[in-house]
């Protein structure tokens, strides 16, 4: 996957299918048939897109071919949020960390998370 290439919203539901397991293109289609409403022919060109996106591979038996992802959830988290930091924050975490916490968008768990990483982190600051 290119450094700069996201994952678009259909393409995480894909995702989410393949991290819980992998699967063929017909567990693909029902699964996302029954949650989206996805044709057979939509969830086909998902894959071929992902597959030449570098997301996913496959692996072939016979005629069958199963899908697994090529990329760890926590990698595309991380490339997801490095994104958002840089397109709506100008790379400040100070400023997403304001907002979160002036938009009433922490709870005092969030909070003590948030402490206990920023103090692991000073601890790593050379």
């Amino acid at each position: 996957m290119d450094a700069h290439q996201t994952v678009t919203h259909s393409e995480w539901f894909v995702m989410e299918l393949l991290w819980e397991s992998p699967k063929t293109l017909m567990e693909l289609v029902t699964a996302l048939s029954e949650q989206k409403g996805w044709a057979k022919s939509t969830v086909t060109t998902m894959v071929r897109r992902m597959d030449s996106k570098g997301l996913i591979t496959f692996q072939t038996q016979g005629r069958t071919k199963t899908f697994l992802p090529a990329v760890s959830r926590e990698d595309v988290a991380l490339r997801e949020t490095n994104s958002l930091l840089h397109r709506a924050y100008n790379g400040s975490v100070g400023l997403l960390v304001s907002a979160m916490a002036s938009s009433n968008g922490l709870t005092q768990k969030d909070i003590e998370e948030l402490y206990a990483i920023l103090k692991e982190a000073e601890g790593n600051v050379q």
